[in-house]
């Protein structure tokens, strides 16, 4: 009796589990951001691959900023950073982000969720190209919070982002 109960118990376990986590459709377009690491929904063995259709279908943001990649206040929009942490569901604390480049660079989860952070996939209404900084750049909401605006931020806000691992 006692095993019929442990077995019923753990077979509710694991279908609780596969309830929680969630299969994404697989990208149409070539893919250019990877998911990985701690996350619960996946469209491959490695984790989460997006193509740019499935990144503008994430709830977005338009931030009008001064940087200082750029010489006036630039248009940024995209998708915002906390809408891809819910689509994947990330659990981890810290998100280890690599550009084209292999630039790495460690951001808190909690920035995601503290500010507006937006994964900008344009720049001033037009799609980024590699050769300005895309195809996806990290922006802070710099204009909105005056203490963001820093070389800890500033190197927080990767661009030619490749590929996110939630750690």
């Amino acid at each position: 009796m006692f095993k019929r109960i442990v077995g019923a118990c753990l077979a509710l376990i694991v279908t609780a589990a596969s309830a929680l986590a969630a299969e994404l459709p697989a990208p149409k377009g070539a893919v250019v951001l990877t998911v990985s690491g701690k996350i619960t929904n996946r469209n491959s063995t490695d984790g989460v691959s997006l193509d740019a259709a499935m990144l503008a279908a994430l709830p977005g943001k338009v931030t009008i900023a001064d940087t200082p990649w750029y010489p006036a206040k630039t248009q940024f929009e995209g998708p915002l950073g906390a809408a891809l942490l819910d689509f994947v569901g990330a659990t981890g604390t810290v998100l280890r982000v690599t550009a084209l480049n292999d630039y790495a660079v460690e951001i808190p989860v909690a920035d995601f969720r503290k500010w507006p952070v937006i994964l900008a996939t344009k720049i001033n209404g037009k799609p980024i190209s590699v050769r300005e900084k895309g195809p996806i750049f990290v922006i802070y909401p710099f204009d909105q919070d005056p203490a963001l605006y820093n070389e800890l931020y500033f190197g927080r806000s990767a661009w030619q982002l490749k590929s996110i691992e939630v750690r």
